[in-house]
């Protein structure tokens, strides 16, 4: 890559998938301080506090609330970028999230728990359009210098995407621990400032965003500019001899412009795919449904019912943040040579596992008090399991198990399913917890291997294979 297409790549990530990191996590750490804030308000109000359940589902709306607001955007991402272009989407997005930090950052001076809901349903509203609809902002600027032969596929920006961006996640949810540590910005007092940083990493992406050209790919091909994108390409490519470039994303352009879109009903319904798009379903819902949606959102919850001294946490809580950071390094150097189906069905089954060590830890910390530990391990095990496949193979799969007509209806199918089952961990856990105690853990065993079973029995190995090779194994 050259220096402008990496820096604007970086940018891009910066302000979209590793803001989606630290919201996921940013909630954790505050927890008590932020019902603290609800009970009181709630007081003020009405003359008496909330109960445990309601004071429960309060907090869970808060947590999950996110999610559903990235659904929204997730499903918005295309028109918009369609419409306004990647440097119009984002900054449309950026101006999203300067809104939430405002709603978030002023709450308990005007006394408004509202207020945090509203921000954080913004937050996550930004996330869907920036994060995971990142097939549509982060790809026109990669695809402007993808080869001819691989247009077909799109692998050429699809892996770093897939990878890269899994590694801005890990460092926003790391960035979120650190920052959540009683010497930051983990005290009851700065709690507000502390779920409206986001404010910092949006303003500067909306400052330098502008500084670089649009996409090449939709000047031409949405805008038909040709001057404007060939002046693009120049700058991003760093060379003024642009027009073997320009060739390729005419004719690009004219495969599209023949080219039947698939809708989502269509997909549904279409025998030939069935299994593809089962597939898909299966591995999107799987990844949220693993637990590790609980460990983002809940881990100061789940040290504290394991015993370790609330002293302490904040700090394991760091260490674990650390150790998927590492593994998600490790993932993106591991998954072209190992290749997809190895690393996720590995991926899955730890996880499994994983979680029923929790369980059975947790069943005899009574007896066993440093039981509370092997649970820390555990932690580290379901997070390490998740980098290594099933934290960016999906989003791979859901591009090479489809020709270019039906993978938009393929990724709004698994995106749904995604922000759909993230939001139903946020806001079910707690309860389950509450209702299951320590076997609650098992329900996300369950799941967990029941996809590795699937996969290793329905889904074939994807590397270096076409759409007809893989649909042939298919069939």
């Amino acid at each position: 890559l050259t220096f402008p297409l990496l820096s604007v790549t970086l940018l891009v990530s910066f302000g979209s998938s590793m803001l989606y990191g630290y919201n996921l996590a940013v909630v954790n750490s505050p927890a008590v301080h932020i019902k603290a804030f609800y009970n009181t308000t709630w007081a003020r109000r009405y003359g008496h506090g909330l109960a445990p359940g309601p004071l429960t589902l309060f907090y869970s709306l808060t947590v999950s609330i996110f999610a559903l607001g990235g659904l929204v955007g997730s499903l918005l991402v295309g028109l918009l970028v369609e419409r306004y272009g990647r440097n119009g989407t984002l900054s449309y997005s950026t101006l999203l999230i300067l809104l939430a930090g405002g709603f978030m950052g002023f709450s308990r001076e005007l006394g408004s728990p509202e207020m945090v809901i509203i921000g954080r349903s913004i937050t996550g509203l930004h996330s869907g359009r920036c994060c995971l609809g990142c097939r549509a902002v982060h790809g026109p600027f990669l695809m402007a210098r993808s080869p001819a032969h691989s247009q077909g596929t799109g692998e050429d920006f699809i892996f770093p995407m897939a990878t890269g961006s899994r590694i801005f996640i890990c460092l926003g949810v790391f960035f979120a621990q650190v920052l959540g540590l009683p010497e930051l910005l983990g005290e009851d007092r700065f709690w507000p400032l502390f779920l409206s940083v986001v404010v910092v990493p949006a303003s500067l992406q909306l400052l330098l965003l502008h500084c670089f050209p649009e996409s090449p790919r939709y000047l031409l091909i949405e805008r038909n500019d040709v001057c404007g994108a060939t002046k693009a390409l120049r700058q991003f490519l760093g060379t003024p001899d642009v027009q073997d470039v320009i060739k390729e994303m005419k004719e690009e352009q004219r495969s599209l412009s023949s080219m039947e879109m698939v809708s989502v009903w269509q997909l549904l319904r279409d025998r030939s795919v069935r299994w593809q798009t089962l597939s898909v379903a299966v591995v999107n819902a799987g990844m949220q449904l693993s637990g590790i949606d609980a460990i983002w959102f809940y881990t100061t919850i789940i040290f504290e019912n394991t015993g370790i001294p609330v002293s302490q946490i904040p700090y394991t809580t760091v260490g674990t943040g650390a150790i998927e950071v590492v593994m998600g390094l490790i993932g993106c150097f591991t998954i072209e040579k190992l290749g997809r189906r190895p690393l996720i069905i590995t991926g899955f089954c730890t996880m499994g596992i994983c979680s029923a060590g929790i369980t059975v830890s947790l069943l005899l910390q009574t007896a066993l008090p440093w039981m509370r530990y092997v649970v820390v391990a555990c932690v580290v095990g379901i997070i390490a399991g998740f980098c290594m496949g099933p934290a960016g193979i999906p989003f791979l799969m859901t591009a090479e198990l489809f020709t270019q007509s039906h993978r938009p209806a393929a990724y709004i199918v698994g995106g749904s399913l995604n922000w759909l089952c993230n939001f139903t961990v946020g806001f079910i856990f707690p309860f389950l917890q509450m209702s299951a105690g320590a076997f609650c853990y098992l329900v996300f065993c369950s799941i967990c291997l029941l996809v590795a079973l699937y996969i290793y029995l329905v889904i074939p190995e994807t590397k270096n294979k076409t759409f007809m090779e893989i649909s042939h194994i298919f069939a």
